[in-house]
């Protein structure tokens, strides 16, 4: 006996629509109660429904995000902390080291570079204080700028400048005890491109400053003349001044009177103080010295230190290079 089949639901009459009208279709046995009136669902009343868990997928992200951070953290060259990329410290160019900058000399072998009494004769020993005529004549200043920087570093010595960067690796101190001069030797190690900016402006005082006058502590005039001195070869680069101060010439054009000194070299009435200042490159280290008297300066001294102490100087160098 066949059985009938069962009675199966009719589907739902299907409003048709006109062309290029959507619908969506409802899953069976829903109903279309909560809708209003009896008009078809249409596509543009609800959009499609995303399956997907928000929570999963922001939790997903999250770990993407993690991951790539980590791998641009992990690409850097050592200079990043845990929070990213560390930007460098900034440094003045003042104290920046050069390019291919040579190991700095340390204060033995700077030492070591050093003029002693030995080496310019017997005359020659260990100073035994400044000069007096530092004071008298030398503490001075000029209305030109360059004429007083150049007073300037005759009375403090710090040729190369007064920071930290520029203090000298080793100084010396010697006085001629016959003919009343000091002699004062210094060794610094600093940028080349400096040093040699320094001694430009060295070569520039003849025409700038090559006569002017200067007031002193005392309210005195000075008059003042600067000329270049001639060196021996030494270095890499060098530069000497000849310096004089002593009473303002008379109209006529006469040279500053030199009157007697005393034994002592250090009687500053109506005398004529001369200073050499000569200053030697090698490398990025440099020798300042010097050489002042209120007699007649003594040529010898100053050359001498010039060429021992560039030898000396080369040789530091070299020792130091050799055992880095």
């Amino acid at each position: 006996m066949q059985h009938a089949p069962a009675a199966r639901p009719s589907p739902a009459p299907v409003r048709r629509l006109p062309p290029g009208t959507t619908t969506r279709p409802l899953p069976a046995g829903a109903t279309a109660s909560h809708h209003t009136g009896t008009r078809p669902l249409l596509a543009a009343d609800h959009p499609p429904r995303v399956t997907t868990d928000r929570p999963l997928l922001a939790a997903a992200l999250a770990a993407v995000l993690a991951l790539t951070a980590s791998a641009c953290v992990g690409g850097g060259r050592g200079t990043e902390g845990p929070f990213g990329p560390v930007p460098p410290t900034a440094q003045s160019p003042a104290v920046l080291p050069s390019a291919e900058l040579p190991p700095v000399l340390t204060r033995g072998q700077a030492r070591a570079a050093l003029v002693g009494a030995d080496d310019l004769g017997e005359a020659w020993e260990p100073t035994r204080g400044a000069a007096t005529w530092r004071d008298e004549l030398l503490k001075a200043t000029a209305e030109r700028p360059d004429c007083r920087r150049l007073l300037d570093v005759l009375y403090t010595e710090e040729l190369f400048g007064t920071g930290a960067a520029t203090a000298p690796r080793a100084t010396a101190a010697l006085d001629d005890v016959d003919g009343g001069a000091q002699l004062h030797y210094r060794v610094t190690s600093y940028r080349a491109v400096d040093l040699d900016r320094t001694l430009a402006w060295l070569g520039t005082l003849p025409d700038t400053c090559g006569r002017f006058e200067a007031r002193d502590a005392h309210g005195a005039t000075r008059d003042v003349r600067v000329a270049d001195l001639t060196l021996p070869e030494a270095g890499d680069d060098r530069r000497g001044l000849r310096v004089t101060v002593g009473d303002p010439a008379p109209d006529d054009g006469e040279e500053p009177r030199a009157d007697t000194r005393t034994d002592t070299g250090t009687d500053t009435g109506d005398g004529v103080l001369t200073v050499d200042l000569v200053a030697v490159r090698v490398g990025d280290d440099a020798i300042s010295l010097t050489n002042g008297t209120l007699g007649t300066p003594a040529d010898a001294a100053t050359r001498t230190s010039v060429e021992v102490g560039a030898d000396r100087l080369t040789e530091a160098r070299r020792q130091g290079r050799a055992q880095v």
